[in-house]
């Protein structure tokens, strides 16, 4: 049972299932109801690969959780580091599995978001503010992997990638874009702050993140402009006629969120780094928000 547990923690539960979600409000915005299947084929896939990234980022870090988080279950001795990786691998392959079954422009985000999250782990982590940006794209792409899962063709969809994720989900498309910027900044700026958390165990490892390279008031800095810059992309869909007041209501408080939660980091890291997930979550709802008063 012991194990069992230790497996679980290594998938990072809450985590994943919070995957999930984005992608299925990246797929109710795009398509509605319209295509349950294809969604739930999506969400499961991003909460299995979510968990598996999960999985082997742990058993690459196992060295620096050592320092900065003992009681992951590596460093602590309840999964070895080959049962790490092998559990990963497992739920990739399942991941990938259910993927196939969807159209080829989700079969591509997917694709290029497996090998993102391999070289995140292998090559990018320890580069300044590079792996930071990794993590936010691949978090912001959950709502393109399931607007593609219930809406992408790429039978009809142009050559160009920009004109490609408009074309999903039609008219939608650029508020599916909207979400995707405002998760990417919102993700970035918390990876920061979370930085600033692990200084010691990463300065340890040799890794040279932002709050190393930079100093920990610039570090947070950078990770304010990438805030501002979710909040300026989140009103786009009211400005462009997609979703009207309701989706505002709704917005405004949580809008509000990530910019206390920003203002809280330079003085209480952990605590910033909190507010802005739940902030983050608290926008997505907006745009679910949104488009239920449309379908309604």
């Amino acid at each position: 049972m012991e194990q069992a547990r230790g497996f679980l923690e290594l998938t990072r539960p809450g985590n994943a299932v919070a995957a999930g979600a984005l992608t299925f409000i990246g797929a109710f915005v795009a398509g509605g109801l319209s295509a349950p299947l294809e969604a739930a084929a999506a969400v499961a896939a991003t909460v299995l690969a979510t968990g598996g990234g999960n999985a082997v980022n742990d058993y690459f870090d196992r060295e620096i959780d050592a320092v900065n988080r003992p009681g992951r279950p590596i460093p602590r001795g309840t999964v070895s580091p080959r049962a790490a990786l092998a559990f990963s691998g497992l739920l990739f392959a399942v991941a990938v599995g259910l993927t196939l079954l969807l159209p080829p422009l989700a079969v591509a985000i997917a694709v290029v978001n497996l090998l993102a999250l391999v070289a995140y782990t292998e090559v990018f982590k320890g580069l300044p503010g590079v792996g930071n940006l990794l993590v936010g794209a691949l978090t912001g792409s959950t709502f393109l992997y399931g607007a593609a899962a219930v809406s992408g063709d790429l039978g009809n969809v142009p050559v160009a990638p920009l004109e490609a994720v408009l074309a999903v989900g039609g008219h939608l498309g650029a508020s599916v874009l909207a979400l995707f910027a405002l998760a990417a900044s919102a993700t970035m700026a918390r990876e920061i702050v979370k930085d600033v958390e692990d200084v010691a165990g990463d300065r340890e490892e040799g890794l040279r993140t932002l709050p190393i390279v930079l100093g920990r008031r610039r570090a947070l800095a950078v990770a304010a402009v990438f805030v501002v810059a979710a909040v300026v992309a989140s009103p786009v869909p009211y400005l462009r006629g997609t979703f009207g007041p309701p989706y505002l209501v709704v917005l405004a408080p949580a809008v509000a969120g990530m910019l206390a939660a920003m203002y809280r980091s330079f003085g209480a890291p952990a605590t910033g780094q909190r507010w802005l997930k739940t902030s983050m979550f608290a926008a997505a709802v907006a745009f679910v928000a949104g488009r239920a008063a449309v379908v309604l």
